[in-house]
């Protein structure tokens, strides 16, 4: 009897299923633990740069990674200065002990807010790097812009960060809001531009957290200050030479803003480290800021703040930046007469 040949597929058949092997590629990219969606390995130049553990999948999900798997040089920058970070972020949280009940959560784990979150790079790598290992721990991004939050929260849910969220929330609004518990255990703002900084701080104050990991940016509010009392100020003091000429005044208001805000923190019960992020050649923005909370406010600090600022003719940032400072003074001279 003479074999019949197998029935070709009709082309419906055949559509189907290359519309399922489509889908089911899709499906794998996203998995957190996927390798490159590409049919070459990492070079060992790529493998070099990023960290063990790290999810491949992750990082061409936040476009750091091709999906070739080629790191550019932007991008390399780009990592670099997050990968610097978290392994402060890393140390801070280690060190912080677990609260014994929770203070009333269902989840009693650590907890991390990130202000400006932005595209929500350092929260991606942060959570798939320290908090997925962990039954425990929470990461909430904020920021202002509702296009970043909603595509944050996409990313999220299809990588299955259910320990992950995302808030459209001013500071104040994140402040007073009921989606974010208490008590905060750390504060991380990566570059945060300006005054953003400044408001990380005062949302860190209010959640009582225990610690800080800033990367301030582009301040300017304080060199808008200083030309403004320009006039006044030279006619004062001749160390108003300083920042007379407005490239002098942005860039003198620019260490004098972390200055201040040092000095802040610790009038607030802050330790408070300062070094570079990564070098340079990097990052013109690289100071890292490190606070850690440890009660005992600094009068010292308080009255040295006080001081540069009317040195500086900046009083006014008392009532905007600095508002903690009275009840602050007034606190410890109470401690210092029991």
């Amino acid at each position: 009897m003479t074999e019949r040949a197998p029935a070709k597929p009709s082309k419906r058949h055949a559509a189907a299923a290359l519309v399922a092997a489509g889908l089911s590629k899709a499906a794998h990219s996203l998995r957190p633990d996927a390798g490159p969606q590409h049919p070459h390995p990492l070079s060992e130049e790529v493998r070099q740069a990023i960290r063990p553990g790290q999810s491949v999948a992750l990082l061409q999900e936040l476009h750091i990674l091709t999906r070739e798997g080629r790191l550019n040089q932007d991008s390399r920058r780009k990592l670099k200065q997050v990968y610097h970070l978290y392994q402060f972020i890393e140390k801070l949280l280690l060190e912080l002990p677990e609260r014994a009940d929770g203070e009333g959560l269902a989840d009693p784990g650590l907890t991390v807010a990130d202000h400006g979150a932005g595209k929500s790079y350092l929260g991606f790598i942060l959570y798939d790097l320290f908090f997925k290992a962990r039954s425990t721990g929470h990461i909430y991004g904020i920021e202002t812009r509702a296009e970043l939050v909603e595509k944050s929260q996409e990313l999220a849910q299809r990588l299955g960060f259910a320990r992950m969220a995302f808030l459209n929330l001013s500071v104040a609004q994140s402040t007073a809001s009921a989606d974010l518990p208490v008590q905060i255990d750390l504060v991380t703002a990566l570059h945060a531009c300006d005054t953003a900084t400044d408001d990380a701080i005062a949302f860190g104050l209010a959640k009582r957290a225990r610690a800080f990991a800033l990367v301030p940016c582009c301040q300017a509010e304080v060199a808008r200050h200083l030309g403004g009392s320009r006039a006044l100020m030279l006619a004062r003091t001749p160390l108003a030479e300083l920042w007379r000429h407005p490239l002098h005044a942005r860039e003198l208001g620019s260490q004098l803003t972390n200055v201040l805000r040092c000095l802040y923190l610790e009038a607030m019960g802050y330790q408070v480290t300062v070094t570079e992020l990564v070098g340079w050649e990097h990052s013109m923005k690289n100071e890292l800021i490190v606070a850690r909370y440890t009660s005992h406010k600094k009068r010292a600090a308080a009255e040295r703040l006080q001081a540069v600022l009317k040195e500086f003719g900046l009083e006014a940032l008392l009532d905007t930046r600095f508002t903690g400072l009275a009840d602050n003074t007034k606190s410890v001279q109470r401690d210092n007469q029991i």
